[in-house]
């Protein structure tokens, strides 16, 4: 990659091997504080991007790999989706928690064991993958009866509209038997069809209703990938012949939580130093409000300071604590958080964002006021949908993000042009450089997916240049942050696939 040139070299440029690298999020910020990073992904659209981007990539399931392929590897990084935890505390997503935490449990139970071999490792992890093989697999049969049985239903339902119909009952009426299969009192007489129906329905619905309760019992496959991280780590550490990596770090939404401190029991077992944050995008200069739960580990530490935050957090109010000279707008400061300091700065609007992209990129479009509307609401509700102004740091950028509609500001009424975020622009939000190639399909979802490469930049300074302190670190971190708003790609880079380690840098081939 040709890419920016720091004007203040690293103490020493590390190799990271990313996992679930995504569209390059975390590669971009390590590639200004000018670390080498190779990233597996799975998403061939993601795949196109990075290629675009210059960044080095394996495609592939992160499970076909294994740490002993890159050997080279000194850091390991990853965002491992967790779409099942996203809902913990209700019904699948706090079952997939619970699978997890005891999955957990069991690789730290065996590590810790004194008299453990490698071997005695190895054998439980193949347990567990081949556990949840076994799960997913009956989910699969599990899901094709479901699938049936709604289809059958969706036909039962039709047939007892018709004759419901035929017999009296209003929509609403049919509504309500539907719900809660009682025939309503002025149905005299049911008819043998009606009886069939009604029964047939319920069947089918008590049918779809224990296919949902196993399915909860077997999880999604999906959650089994969280513990990636964790065994490469594991397998580095104690595979005969490895070396364990000097540092790790790791973020995703913040049900995953939990798990993050889980793994902090078994990485201290490793012989790491960690740290589980809470982080709050906003307070780290993205203009955008997001939460994620970061974990940071280094070898041999003893602990790992808390990223101090550069900007205050986002909370709207009805009466101001302070005011933002340069966005106007208002926020509240977090006694608790982390790092904090008098000097922290206003936290950056959208408008703030945009207007200086467009500085660099002169052809973005140049809005009146506005206010973004997302376009879906919550439960189906329209009248719930979120609205933020212009000179307020963006909501959450998710994959629908496309769907936002830009009005003037305090109206509903669309703006004539640019009613819509580009793709540029929903990059900037998210604190990618403004000329980042996005390519392939699905482009929004890739944005929403990403880790902000600004927030990455605070957590990778900091966890992979501890010897950095005082104003050399604030000066290092302003540089890298300034060369990331102009970085640009350097030449395309072959995505390579599994197997294709020959002259690869990390696998010693």
């Amino acid at each position: 990659m040709s890419h920016v040139k720091t004007t203040a070299a690293p103490p020493a440029a590390l190799r990271i091997l990313d996992l679930f690298a995504g569209p390059g999020g975390l590669d971009v910020a390590a590639d200004v504080l000018g670390h080498h990073v190779t990233g597996i992904e799975f998403d061939r659209d993601a795949c196109a991007t990075r290629s675009a981007a210059g960044m080095d990539t394996f495609y592939g399931d992160v499970r076909r790999y294994r740490a002993s392929f890159f050997p080279r590897a000194q850091v390991l990084t990853g965002g491992p989706p967790c779409q099942t935890f996203t809902v913990a505390g209700h019904g699948a997503g706090r079952k997939a928690l619970d699978q997890v935490l005891e999955y957990i449990q069991r690789l730290h139970d065996v590590v810790r064991a004194k008299d453990a071999t490698w071997e005695d490792i190895f054998r439980t992890w193949r347990r567990i993958h081949e556990d949840l093989h076994r799960k997913a697999i009956l989910a699969e049969v599990v899901k094709a009866k479901k699938r049936a049985a709604e289809k059958s239903r969706a036909t039962t339902r039709k047939a007892l509209k018709r004759v419901l119909t035929e017999q009296g009952s209003s929509p609403s009426e049919i509504k309500a038997i539907l719900k809660t299969l009682k025939t309503p009192g002025h149905v005299g007489r049911k008819s043998a069809e009606l009886g069939r129906l009604m029964t047939e329905f319920a069947t089918l619905t008590a049918e779809i209703g224990r296919c949902k309760t196993k399915l909860e019992e077997l999880g999604d496959e999906r959650t089994g990938l969280v513990l990636q991280p964790l065994w490469w780590a594991i397998e580095r550490s104690r595979r005969p012949g490895s070396a364990p990596y000097e540092a790790i770090v790791l973020e995703q939404v913040p049900a995953v939580m939990p798990v993050w401190e889980r793994y902090e029991h078994v990485l201290a077992t490793l012989g790491y130093g960690t740290r589980t944050q809470l982080m709050y995008t906003e307070a780290f200069g993205v203009p955008q409000t997001r939460k994620r739960a970061v974990l940071m580990a280094r070898l041999g530490e003893k602990d790992i300071p808390a990223v101090a935050e550069t900007h205050e957090r986002y909370r709207p109010r009805t009466l101001p604590s302070r005011v933002s000279e340069s966005t106007g707008g208002l926020w509240e400061v977090e006694e608790d958080a982390p790092g904090r300091s008098p000097l922290r700065e206003a936290w950056v609007s959208m408008e703030t964002a945009l207007k200086k992209a467009r500085t660099i990129q002169p052809d973005l479009p140049d809005r009146p006021a506005f206010t973004v509307i997302s376009n879906y609401g919550t439960g189906g509700d329209p009248d719930a949908r979120g609205r933020r102004d212009h000179d307020v740091p963006s909501a959450t950028i998710t994959g629908k993000v496309s769907r936002n509609r830009l009005v003037h500001k305090g109206t509903d009424k669309d703006l004539s042009r640019f009613d819509r975020f580009s793709f540029a622009e929903a990059g900037v939000l998210q604190t990618f450089p403004v000329a980042y190639p996005w390519c392939g399909s699905d482009q929004p979802q890739q944005i929403g997916n990403a880790v902000p490469p600004r927030l990455a930049l605070h957590v990778l300074r900091q966890v992979l240049e501890p010897e950095l302190t005082g104003d050399k670190a604030r000066a290092r971190l302003e540089q890298a942050l300034a060369d990331l708003e102009v970085w640009e790609p350097g030449d395309v880079a072959a995505v390579r696939e599994h197997g294709q380690w020959e002259g690869h840098p990390l696998t010693g081939k």
